[in-house]
Parts: structure tokens; C-alpha cells; sequence
């Protein structure tokens, strides 16, 4: 399946683990829409591991459980269609699924078609207990080629954790997203690396196949299943911040049904969202700070957008505030050109032309400031 820019949507894993049930599918269905995401573009809710009996059937077939899913998985897509959303569900190309349940392995095809007969839209396919005898890249052949033949069009997100250089050879298979890192947690600390973690990986996203980051622990406050103390709503948003500007698909993880006001408006950004959907999908370049003085905990970004716009991010990862700044002629705009820049800061919604060529501004601890930026006369 072809996708043209990230997918965006729910995740039950990181909120509720194991712990899943039809009840709750359909609840977060109903909330999806009428809370506004539908709206917003996030239109997948996907059922993460821990769905399925821990045998097959007698036809070589997987099971839903019949106690958290009573009426099956095909009543469960029919239901999460109607409210104009796609169904995601999850398995594994190992014997086991990371959980212990059964996975795909040596079972691509039927296990294709089953999810096809469910009316499935989305696969994430996680990469444990797989053989050794058979390459990863080989694996993820098997379940593209497999999806691809199945009837029914099926997004692959491939999750081998950025494991066996997947970047080097994930969109020979067919897959639209790949986990380019490892797990996410609900900390600043983990948020943090897998930022840094994704900056040399940037090269390999693009149209067709999108770097996953991992899924968005914006509004868990340290509740749930990867809960590990939480962040405050601040780092929520430069999570958010980080995650739409690098391309990276957008999974958000929390109960949405009760989570609050100020992390529900981080989410439904839609001047960011709209950063995050352009067309032309270019990857991020790195900015030097102002004065060439660049400390680890400072990253700064731009990006080029479909419309001749200039996506600018400023992420001051640290515990205090710093000054940070940047010199518009490193983004291809010269003193000679007669053009500047004039800022609107997609969270303010404040505009500030560009002097000197030099724009320089202090920028609270954990804190961010994006800009959607025209290039106009002086």
C-alpha cells in the first residue's frame, strides 16, 4: 500500500497493554470522533498485541479471544468503519508474538488473508522471537508480499526497532512506516534519546515509507503500560513538536477519553499537523545554533515545504533556559537576495520579521518554538 504522507491515529499499547477488550475499542472509537481527531486527520485506531488465543485454530487460522472480543474482529472493524475510521490491528514476524502470543512466522499468507477477511487497514508487524535461520529483511518480503496479495489494501508498519540497519533495505518491502528506534517510555529522558537517536537515521524517510518514532506519550502523565513518572504538558508539546516536525507518523498512546484540555490542543495542532502532512515530505535539516556555538541539549531544524514555505524548529532539550538563534543565509536565503523571513509560530500564532539575516530568542527549559516561515522582500 502506497502511502503519501505519515499515518496518524491511536495505538492501544502504550495506555492499556494487555489489557484491551471490544468494550474499549469501541469506546475510543467513539471518542476518536466526537472529541475531534477524526477531524484533525487521525483517522487509524489500531489494536496492539494481546488480542488473540495463545493457539491457532484447527485450519492453521488465528483467533480472537473470545472474552475480550466477544462478537470477533470483523464486528469490531465494521463498527470502527462506520464511525469513518480504519482498522489496525498486530502481529509478529517471529514464533511469538512479544507478548508470548501466536505470531506470523511461516504463516505470511494465511495470516494475510485472515486479516483481510477482518476488513483490517493497518498491520503493525513487530520483530521478536524471529528464527535466526531467516534474514529480518526476508521476513518483512514475506509479510509485504503477502499483504500486497491479499485483496484488500493493508498499510504495512514494519517495527524492528531501527534493529539489522532496517533503513538500508525496509522500503524494498513494501512497508509504509518503519520503528526507527527502540520503544518509547512516558519520560523526558526517553523522549530525548530517541530524538538524538533519529537524527542520522532522517535520510532514509521520505514519500512511500516514513522513519516511526515511535508512539506519542502525549497526555499519560505516568499512567498506563510504558508510564515511567510522566512529563509535564510543556514536554508534551515539545515531544509533539519533535515528532510531527521530523516526519514521523503520528500514534498518539493515551486514553483520549479522559485525557485533559491542554494536551488535547497539543495534539490537535492543526498548524503542525499540517507541517507534518506536507505533500512533498522532505527531510529535516540541521541548523547551527547563532554564533556557530552549539551545545548538545540545543537542536535546531528546518525543513522545506511544498508551497516555497520554510518550516523552522527550535528544541532547547535542557532542564534551564538558553538563548537560541539562528542565520537565515544557512537555509539558502543570502544577504545579496534582498529577502528575509517572517515567522509565525505555529503555537503563539505571533509573526516577527527577520532583521539582520539573524533571528535569536531565549527559550524556557524543555521548551520549543516552530515556525511556518515565508520568504519575503526586506
Amino acid at each position: 500500500m502506497f502511502q503519501q504522507t505519515p499515518p496518524m491515529g491511536w495505538n492501544s499499547w502504550n495506555t492499556f497493554g494487555a489489557d484491551i477488550s471490544e468494550e474499549l475499542v469501541l469506546t475510543m472509537a467513539d471518542a476518536m470522533v466526537e472529541k475531534g481527531y477524526l477531524a484533525k486527520g487521525y483517522n487509524y485506531l489500531v489494536i496492539d498485541d494481546c488480542w488473540s488465543l495463545h493457539e491457532r485454530d484447527k485450519d492453521g487460522r488465528l483467533q480472537a479471544d473470545p472474552e475480550k472480543f466477544p462478537h470477533g474482529m470483523k464486528y469490531v472493524a465494521d463498527y470502527i468503519h462506520k464511525k469513518g475510521l480504519k482498522f489496525g490491528m498486530y502481529s509478529c514476524s517471529g514464533t511469538e508474538t512479544c507478548a508470548g502470543y501466536p505470531a506470523s512466522f511461516d504463516h505470511e499468507y494465511i495470516d494475510a488473508e485472515t486479516f483481510a477477511s477482518w476488513d483490517v487497514d493497518f498491520l503493525k508487524y513487530d520483530y521478536c522471537y524471529r528464527p535466526m535461520t531467516v534474514p529480518g529483511r526476508i521476513l518483512y518480503h514475506r509479510m509485504g508480499n503477502a499483504l500486497a496479495n491479499c485483496g484488500r489494501e493493508i498499510l504495512l508498519s514494519a517495527c524492528s526497532w531501527g534493529a539489522d540497519e532496517t533503513g538500508k533495505w525496509i522500503k524494498e518491502t513494501g512497508a509504509s512506516m518503519w520503528r526507527s528506534t527502540g520503544d518509547i517510555f512516558d519520560s523526558w529522558e526517553s523522549i530525548k534519546k530517541l530524538t538524538y537517536q533519529q537524527l542520522e537515521l532522517l535520510p532514509y524517510a521520505g514519500v512511500g515509507c516514513f522513519n516511526d518514532m515511535d508512539m506519542l506519550v502525549v497526555g499519560m502523565h505516568g499512567k498506563g503500560n510504558v508510564g515511567l513518572g510522566g512529563c509535564t504538558s510543556q514536554q508534551y508539546r515539545t515531544h509533539y513538536s519533535i515528532w510531527a516536525f521530523m516526519g514521523s507518523p503520528l500514534m498518539i498512546g493515551c486514553d483520549i477519553r479522559t485525557m485533559s484540555d491542554e494536551d488535547r490542543e497539543t495534539l490537535q495542532n492543526e498548524e503542525l499537523i499540517a507541517i507534518n502532512q506536507d505533500i512533498a515530505c522532505r527531510q529535516p535539516a540541521t541548523l547551527s545554533s547563532y554564533g556557530g556555538w552549539k551545545p548538545d541539549d540545543l537542536l535546531i531544524l528546518f525543513r522545506p515545504l511544498s508551497d516555497g514555505d520554510l518550516a523552522i524548529g527550535m528544541f532547547n532539550m535542557a532542564d534551564e533556559e538558553r538563548g537560541m538563534g539562528f542565520v537565515i543565509d544557512e537555509m539558502g536565503i543570502p544577504v545579496s537576495s534582498g529577502k528575509t523571513l517572517l515567522l509565525h509560530d505555529v503555537w503563539s500564532g505571533k509573526d516577527t520579521l527577520v532583521k539582520n539575516e539573524t533571528y535569536t530568542e531565549k527559550v524556557e527549559a524543555f521548551g520549543c518554538r516552530v515556525f511556518r516561515a515565508k520568504i519575503v522582500n526586506k
